[in-house]
């Protein structure tokens, strides 16, 4: 395609990542009418398992709970594929892969011993919940989440304090710093964000999720650079997150934005097209992941299998942000080829 016809892709990829931040879900986000549900307990003996991290990623974005003193957990999603995982020092990992479409789902999580390591207890392990956190922490904790649960800008607020008076209790309360840390995102206040997500990483540096979100903070402030040292972090530890695969590859294209010599910038969109791939290959019903790699494919003259990613783009969402640019870019490869096979 034409180099004119290029230019406009690249603006509707930098388009792309611009309200992409802006609308991302981060963790701790909710508010949907879903819900997944669930228990963790031993293999033997069925007893529940108190203050172990149950991580859910997927549609809504990501999010960690801790499970209560029945081994209970309660996520709040929107409609579309989720992956709930469990990992606990000294027993197997546990991961489900669901649909959660127009009622809730439960899960039951089994821990099995995987005779390698020292069981939970046995050594303090940041996968599982600090069992020091105060009484009072946890109930401001709780009273935080519930509220950000409702999901109005009013509630999150209200959450917001129950969770700051949580930390100043206990400041190494890893779930009440990374929760917090993503609740200023939602609010825009991006350096109490960002300190609370660093804080996040200090009392856990392998803490995936919190780096996925201070990506997500760092795209939303065009510090692209930044974005991509923290994701490239987040995804040595947890490399099959596709939301980590897709923001870094955002973070790729938005970088190639600026770098107006093709040639030049064509580095970093191929870096973009391997991540978006990525992303895809862990879920290939990201709306989003479709329609920056049909950009990207146009950007090479492929012109045909860019068509294909944008009617997935609008198969997947057909209202979505970018529904009307997707037809647009459909009929002018459409035009182009009938075009050419004129005389």
């Amino acid at each position: 395609m034409s180099r004119g016809f290029w230019q406009l892709s690249l603006s509707s990829i930098v388009l792309a990542v611009a309200v992409s931040a802006a609308n991302a879900q981060l963790p701790g986000t909710a508010g949907a009418p879903q819900s997944i549900q669930g228990t963790v307990r031993y293999a033997v003996g069925s007893k529940p398992v108190e203050h172990v991290v149950v991580r859910c990623s997927g549609t809504g974005g990501i999010s960690e709970q801790v499970t209560n003193a029945n081994g209970r957990f309660d996520f709040r999603v929107t409609a579309g594929h989720y992956e709930c995982s469990v990992r606990v020092p000294g027993y197997r990992s546990e991961s489900r892969s669901l649909d959660v479409l127009n009622s809730g789902e439960f899960l039951d999580f089994r821990l099995v011993e995987d005779g390698t390591t020292k069981p939970a207890g046995a050594n303090a392990s940041t996968s599982v919940v600090d069992a020091n956190v105060p009484a009072k922490a946890r109930e401001e904790f709780d009273k935080g989440a519930a509220a950000i649960a409702l999901g109005k800008k009013e509630n999150l607020e209200e959450g917001v304090l129950h969770l700051e008076k949580a930390v100043a209790i206990y400041p190494q309360y890893l779930q009440a710093q990374l929760m917090l840390g993503t609740s200023y995102a939602e609010l825009q206040q991006f350096d109490k964000a960002e300190l609370a997500l660093k804080k996040t990483l200090e009392i856990d540096p392998k803490a995936a999720n919190a780096l996925f979100a201070l990506g997500e903070i760092y795209l939303r402030q065009k510090k692209n650079e930044d974005a991509e040292k923290v994701l490239l972090q987040g995804l040595q530890i947890e490399d099959r997150s596709y939301m980590g695969h897709l923001a870094l590859a955002r973070a790729y294209v938005a970088m190639a934005a600026k770098i107006k010599d093709e040639n030049a910038n064509r580095p970093l969109r191929v870096k973009a097209y391997d991540q978006v791939n990525e992303a895809l290959k862990y879920n290939a019903e990201l709306a989003q992941a479709h329609w920056i790699k049909g950009n990207l494919l146009i950007s090479v003259g492929r012109d045909a299998d860019a068509q294909h990613e944008f009617e997935e783009y609008l198969r997947l969402d057909a209202k979505g942000p970018f529904a009307s640019q997707a037809k647009t870019l459909i009929d002018k490869i459409k035009q182009e080829v009938e075009a050419q096979k004129k005389p």
